[in-house]
C-alpha cells in the first residue's frame, strides 16, 4: 500500500499531539490519543482502513494496558508505537501479532524522542526566566506557543513522518524475506506480549482485597460461555456500580 505525502503528514501531527498536549489544540489531550487503541484507529481512518485500525491498535493497546510513567520516565512510548506499528501492518498487510512485534523497537525509539524534548524544554524554561526578570510577561506567552511549539513538532512528527513515508516498502521487503518460519515466530511472540501487559496490570488490582472473585467469575464466564465481551463488560459496569453504592454508604453509615 502507498502512502501519499498527506497521509504521512497527517500522522506525523498526530504523533506530535500524542507527545505534547498542543496549546492550538486543547480540546486534544496527550493522554487519551496517546492510547494505542485510540491513535491506531486515528491512522486507520487516516489511511483509509479504520476497522484494521481498531483491530491493530487494540492489539497493541493490550501490550501497554499496563503502562506507566512513574516521575516522567518512559520506558516504552505506547503512542509511537500505536501509530508505526499500526501504520506499517496497514501498510504491508501484516498481522496484528506481527505488528506488535514491529511496534515494541518503536516504542524505544519513542522513548528516545521522550527524553530529548524533555531535555530541550529546559532551554525554554531558562527562555521564561529570563523574560520574567526583564518583566516582559506577553513574551511568555510567544515562547510558550512558538518556538517550544516547533521544537517538539519536529523532533516528534518528522522522524514518524520520514518512517512512514519512506518505510514502508522496506519493511514490505524485509517481511517478504522472513516469510515462513521466522514470520511464525513473530506472530508467536506478538501473541504472547499482550498476556504480559494484562499480567502488569493484573499485579497491581491483586493487591487489592476482594477483587480476585471477580476477575475469576468473569475469566470463566469468558472461557465457558458465549456471551460477547462487549455485554460481559455493561453487565460488570451495572455490577460494579450498585457493588461500590452499597458498600460505601454503609461505611458512611458506620
Amino acid at each position: 500500500m502507498d502512502v501519499s505525502f498527506i497521509q504521512a503528514f497527517l500522522i506525523g501531527a498526530l504523533y506530535y499531539l500524542t507527545v505534547a498536549n498542543s496549546p492550538w489544540l486543547t480540546g486534544l489531550t496527550s493522554v487519551s490519543i496517546r492510547q494505542p487503541i485510540v491513535a491506531g484507529t486515528i491512522v486507520g481512518v487516516i489511511l483509509g482502513e479504520p476497522l484494521q485500525g481498531v483491530i491493530i491498535g487494540a492489539t497493541l493497546n493490550a501490550f501497554f494496558i499496563g503502562f506507566i510513567s512513574p516521575g516522567g520516565a518512559v520506558s516504552s512510548e505506547p503512542g509511537i508505537a500505536g501509530i508505526i506499528g499500526t501504520s506499517l501492518a496497514i501498510m504491508t498487510g501484516a498481522t496484528p501479532e506481527v505488528a506488535l512485534s514491529l511496534a515494541i523497537p518503536f516504542g524505544l525509539l519513542g522513548t528516545l524522542i521522550w527524553n530529548i524534548r524533555m531535555t530541550g524544554n529546559t532551554f525554554f524554561v531558562h527562555w521564561m526566566d529570563k523574560v520574567v526578570e526583564e518583566g516582559k510577561y506577553k513574551k511568555i506567552f510567544f515562547i510558550h506557543l512558538i518556538p517550544s511549539q516547533i521544537f517538539t513538532f519536529v523532533i516528534s512528527a518528522v522522524p514518524v513522518f520520514l518512517v512512514v513515508y519512506y518505510g514502508g516498502g522496506q519493511v514490505e521487503q524485509l517481511l517478504t524475506l522472513l516469510e515462513g518460519r521466522p514470520i511464525e515466530v513473530l506472530e508467536a511472540i506478538g501473541g504472547m506480549l499482550p498476556a504480559l501487559g494484562i499480567a502488569l496490570t493484573l499485579k497491581v488490582i491483586m493487591n487489592r482485597k476482594g477483587i480476585i472473585p471477580f476477575f475469576l467469575v468473569g475469566f470463566f464466564i469468558m472461557t465457558y460461555t458465549n456471551i460477547q465481551m462487549l455485554l460481559l463488560a455493561v453487565l460488570a459496569t451495572i455490577f460494579v456500580y450498585f457493588y461500590t453504592e452499597l458498600k460505601f454508604s454503609k461505611q458512611g453509615e458506620a
